[in-house]
């Protein structure tokens, strides 16, 4: 999605080889515009699976699952990663690792919102190592939803993640795959 590479090469920061700063448009202040083209990316890249929930992980993804639950005209439904009282009835479970803060977290789902009858789309600002995603594939294998796909904004290609998602057959789509960010430049996967 060129608009959205020309947005990283222009606003994006990259604090070391590992980590890029979009924080200025996507997930800290989020330009809502650029969130309504995503949305309908996504929409058009899945526009034949059926999707019948977004689901995403709390904070980051939030708004960007918010925009393409609106094209899909699905709700959203997130995990939420701490317990809070009003969370009520069973729910589902899983342990995942952040990779920019390096701290695992234990994500919830209430599973009165997720069920085997769902065909859910996982939505996420960035993908690197994979592991939040494969917290909400685990998720929904306990609900026994069907995952019709993960879309991601921005994947950090050199990290593996995606790659072995799509090895063990998910359907990825991510508008941006980042191949390097060698001496604070970011290259792109063409």
């Amino acid at each position: 999605m060129d608009l959205l590479k020309e947005r990283i090469l222009r606003d994006g920061r990259v604090k070391d080889e590992q980590i890029i700063k979009v924080d200025g448009f996507l997930n800290h202040q989020i330009d809502i515009c650029l969130m309504d083209e995503i949305a309908k990316e996504f929409r058009r890249l899945f526009a034949d699976e059926k999707i019948t929930k977004v689901i995403t992980i709390e904070a980051s993804g939030i708004a960007i699952a918010c925009f393409t639950a609106l094209q899909f005209q699905v709700p959203l439904v997130f995990a939420k990663k701490s317990e809070s009282k009003n969370i009520d009835g069973e729910v589902y479970r899983t342990t995942v690792t952040s990779f920019t803060k390096g701290r695992d977290y234990t994500v919830i789902l209430e599973q009165r919102y997720l069920s085997p009858g769902d065909r859910i789309l996982i939505i996420d600002d960035i993908l690197a190592t994979g592991k939040a995603q494969k917290g909400l594939l685990d998720i929904a294998r306990q609900a026994g939803a069907e995952v019709a796909g993960i879309g991601v904004v921005i994947e950090k290609g050199f990290q593996g993640g995606g790659d072995a998602l799509r090895k063990a057959g998910y359907n990825i789509q991510s508008l941006a795959i980042i191949d390097s960010m060698k001496d604070g430049t970011v290259k792109f996967r063409n």
